[in-house]
């Protein structure tokens, strides 16, 4: 029997309606407010980051480089998110399963990441409301979960505010939010990093608000950090 040309493992996506949301936070970080009333169009989300499993398939049939920690004992659980891609790396593979799905994969926007952690829930600081869990404490002696293990959240998501940082497709700045467009905001046109979102089992405390934001150069590649798919509805 012969292999397809390509193997591949299509995410499972959650489409996420369009509609308004409150984005940022008056109790966190400077770089989070003002808080501000963002419309974004409906798109889709993966329900889970991209796994080990899932990236092996792309490197296999791509012949791309895999990540710095393909081979730690710590990181190479077929269940657990992928760590190590650097932002480029996540838009080569939106690149690649796009090409061979014919869907518009992609990263999500910082806003559309930071909507579907909210999972529907207005003014709450994490995907389930305003309370750690008992189990909040991480550290760089603890070690990744595989996914699937904290969630869901409102909209069927998982790891949205557990896990690694998961790239987002815009470039970063600290004040963004002053002149950001109130329709499907892309991010500053020009900037040295990009957007990551989501918390880092590496944190002592690894769960990450929902407006909680991260940032990384772009060739940059850190044990916490991986990505999850997003997709346009056309």
């Amino acid at each position: 029997m012969h292999s397809p040309p390509h193997d591949y493992i299509e995410p499972k996506m959650v489409v996420i309606s369009e509609g308004e949301f409150l984005m940022g936070s008056e109790v966190g970080a400077a770089n989070e407010a003002p808080v501000h009333r963002v419309w974004i169009d409906s798109f889709a989300l993966a329900t889970l980051p991209i796994t080990n499993k899932e990236y092996s398939l792309f490197i296999q049939s791509s012949g791309f480089h895999p990540p710095p920690f393909w081979d730690s004992s710590n990181f190479r659980h077929p269940d657990q998110p992928v760590v190590g891609p650097s932002w480029n790396d996540a838009i080569a593979y939106c690149e690649w399963i796009r090409g061979v799905t014919g869907k518009p994969f992609r990263l999500p926007s910082e806003a559309e990441r930071e909507k579907a952690a909210r999972g529907g829930l207005e003014g709450q600081e994490y995907p389930w409301g305003n309370e750690l869990p008992a189990n909040q404490f991480g550290g760089r002696n603890s070690t990744l979960a595989p996914v699937g293990t904290d969630g869901p959240n409102g909209y069927g998501l998982y790891n949205m505010s557990e896990g690694v940082h998961e790239w987002c497709a815009d470039a970063y700045d600290a004040r963004y939010y002053d002149t950001s467009p109130y329709r499907n905001p892309q991010g500053p046109a020009h900037g040295n990093r990009r957007v990551a979102r989501g918390g880092s089992w590496r944190h002592r405390v690894r769960f990450a608000r929902c407006a909680a934001r991260s940032s990384l150069a772009p060739e940059k590649q850190f044990s916490d950090f991986g990505f999850r798919c997003a997709m346009t509805i056309e």
